[in-house]
């Protein structure tokens, strides 16, 4: 009777929670992948031909999910942000978010960066592999020639390109900064006009937002299931062992991130006054949606429903943080590609300065914001700030088979910094919004 009473609260467990659904299907993929892979050399193995098919079928969900969230997301993100700066009617309150926002996500990707550099520098994960017995496939050379390495950018073009010059080739590029940037002027222009001509477009506003957190609801119901799929297609193609043969570099990406992580927990406590150990627990469901999907955009809309319904953050704090931050705070993205440069540069024989050093932390910090919030990108972005650093890009092929599960670690990472800043910023803003409120009415 007492085991049966087990399992039904297993199963309870199961039902009423999404981590609990999304971390089921994580373990029953990694299990069946183990064993069915064409490396894994059982009984159950596959050939490669029948596995690269198989994946592509059970992938099919997790496409489908990740392809609804791509279509609402310009929706619900700007939407989010134009009625995030408009729950506030104070201009001269929006010069004070804006002056605690920009400095604080500046200091956490540029501390991120700082203990990814430090752990990198102390391990010396690239001196733990013999380069004369490394071998670079074929495929993953060709895949590190289709890596679109882009010469670097003058700043001046680069502040001039925050702005859109047409808002539907932003849109339709999802160029997430751009569309952050029109989506703030939106904001503020609706703040500044009378409350007779705002009020039409804040309720057009309004119920984007709502159509979008519906559809984003419908798609929710398939996470579990899209989660199944895309682990299993990445153990499938890649297999448990194709891990080992840069376990030094895993264990230190992955060992910084778990630093960032602590970090963010200490933030939360003491800027915020939350027990971090509640705190973990509140935002595991978004962690792991994080995980599996490494899109923090697809992430965004259950991070800002954890944000107001498990962390009680003010809802235009909310609305506001979670998609800025899925934008321009890339804190795991900064400590990955910071480990992964120097990664290269030990493996090549390469020797930093510490002026360019200096400069490597602060190209970092800068590429990180502003990444495209989609599975992959970090390994454009490395791409490019190697050949910054004068290094070969075909030094990413080396990195390009455990790409995934990094990317996987990284985003969860990411999320939990969004998150992390929004219950800082709601103890710093949040009393503040609802003075401006009350003033309002």
């Amino acid at each position: 009777m007492q085991k049966r009473l087990r399992l039904q609260d297993i199963r309870g467990l199961i039902r009423s929670h999404l981590w609990a659904q999304i971390l089921t299907a994580m373990v029953l993929a990694v299990s069946l992948g183990s064993i069915m892979s064409p490396n894994a050399q059982t009984d159950l193995s596959l050939s490669a031909d029948n596995a690269e098919m198989l994946g592509e079928w059970f992938r099919l969900p997790g496409q489908i999910f990740l392809n609804i969230i791509q279509m609402v997301v310009v929706a619900l993100v700007s939407s989010s942000i134009i009625l995030g700066i408009t729950s506030s009617s104070d201009p001269e309150f929006l010069k004070r978010a804006a002056s605690r926002i920009v400095p604080y996500f500046v200091a956490t990707s540029t501390i991120a960066v700082l203990i990814g550099a430090s752990v990198a520098m102390i391990v010396k994960p690239g001196n733990f592999i013999d380069t004369s017995t490394l071998h670079i496939g074929e495929e993953s050379l060709s895949q590190a020639a289709a890596t679109e390495v882009v010469s670097p950018t003058p700043a001046s073009a680069q502040i001039a390109d925050l702005i859109p010059s047409n808002l539907l080739s932003a849109a339709l590029s999802e160029n997430m900064l751009q569309i952050v940037m029109a989506s703030l002027f939106a904001g503020i222009a609706l703040v500044t006009m009378s409350k007779s001509a705002a009020e039409p477009l804040l309720k057009l506003f309004q119920s984007i937002q709502e159509m979008s957190l519906k559809i984003v609801g419908w798609a929710m119901r398939l996470a579990p299931f899209a989660v199944f799929g895309l682990i299993l297609d990445f153990v499938l193609r890649v297999g448990i062992s194709a891990l080992l043969g840069l376990s030094a570099y895993i264990a230190t990406v992955i060992g910084g991130l778990i630093l960032l992580l602590c970090m963010y927990l200490l933030i939360a406590a003491v800027l915020a006054g939350r027990n971090p150990v509640r705190f973990a627990s509140q935002i595991i469901d978004a962690q792991l949606l994080a995980f599996s999907t490494s899109s923090s955009a697809a992430t965004m809309p259950l991070s800002m429903r954890i944000a107001e319904d498990r962390l009680r953050v003010s809802p235009p704090v909310a609305r506001f943080i979670i998609p800025l931050g899925a934008t321009v705070n890339m804190d795991g993205t900064a400590l990955y590609q910071v480990v992964a440069a120097l990664f290269i540069t030990q493996l090549y024989g390469v020797v930093l300065a510490p002026a360019e050093l200096a400069v490597l932390i602060f190209t970092v910090v800068g590429a990180s914001i502003g990444s495209p919030s989609t599975p992959g990108v970090g390994i454009v972005i490395l791409a490019t700030i190697l050949q910054g650093l004068g290094i070969p890009s075909e030094g990413v092929a080396i990195l390009l088979g455990v790409d995934r599960i990094l990317d996987m670690c990284r985003t969860s990472v990411n999320v939990s910094g969004d998150l992390t800043a929004c219950v800082v910023m709601d103890r710093w803003l949040g009393a503040r919004y609802k003075n401006s409120d009350a003033e309002a009415a």
